[in-house]
């Protein structure tokens, strides 16, 4: 199963929206069909109502992120299925459009669906595609970036489940931002007046030297 392929579907059509940017790029037919990517048969058949078809889609899943995002596994599960009962797919083996080194059909699992739309087939494939991901490696793999205000979703494929950023620019930006407050919190402590020192207790030390005779010279004369 080309679950990378299937669940990136998901990642791309909930990043069609940036909702703290207050952009959205799902606003056209055109942009539906490049949703699809090389499967070009399918986004022929997209039309305007697909737009809004999935929009609701999009806001769903991104639904499923967040409540992963936030350790809530169950709701995510709940969320997810939701969507597989609504649009439902039929896996089957394919592989005589791929061949191997020896000119035999390379086989792996396909997801084929049956849809009446455009926006239902990707929506039965995106969620497919993320359900597989979530069982196969994890609902703490989904994940919303850290950047503010990226908010962008993204899946965790590290080695130690370690990220939480949709791209490295987020991470680099979020780095910078990070240094530049910890910078401006040294300068704040840095700028802050010192504490007069105390006096030692005890009696004055005698001085010596130069310092001696100034002292001497200073002092009041006496008689003779």
């Amino acid at each position: 199963m080309e679950l990378a392929y299937y669940s990136d579907l998901a990642v791309q059509l909930v990043n069609s929206e940036e909702p703290e940017r207050g952009t959205d790029g799902l606003t056209s037919v055109e942009a539906v069909r490049d949703l699809f990517g090389p499967s070009q048969q399918v986004a022929r058949r997209a039309t305007e109502a697909d737009v809004t078809r999935l929009r609701g889609v999009r806001g769903r899943l991104r639904a499923v992120f967040e409540a992963a995002d936030r350790g809530d596994e169950v709701l995510a599960v709940d969320l997810l299925n939701a969507l597989l009962l609504e649009f439902p797919v039929s896996p089957q083996i394919s592989g005589h459009e791929v061949r191997d080194e020896d000119g035999r059909p390379k086989w792996h699992m396909h997801i084929a669906d049956y849809a009446a739309n455009a926006g239902a087939s990707y929506a039965a494939t995106a969620s497919m595609g993320l359900a597989f991901h979530l069982t196969e490696l994890g609902a703490d793999r989904l994940g919303i970036c850290e950047a503010s205000p990226c908010r962008n979703a993204y899946l965790d494929t590290s080695t130690n489940r370690s990220r939480r950023y949709c791209s490295d620019r987020c991470a680099t930006r979020a780095n910078v931002a990070a240094y530049r407050a910890r910078k401006r919190l040294e300068s704040e402590r840095s700028g802050r007046p010192e504490r007069p020192a105390s006096r030692p207790s005890g009696p004055r030390p005698e001085p010596t030297g130069r310092t001696a005779e100034a002292a001497h010279d200073s002092s009041p004369a006496t008689e003779r």
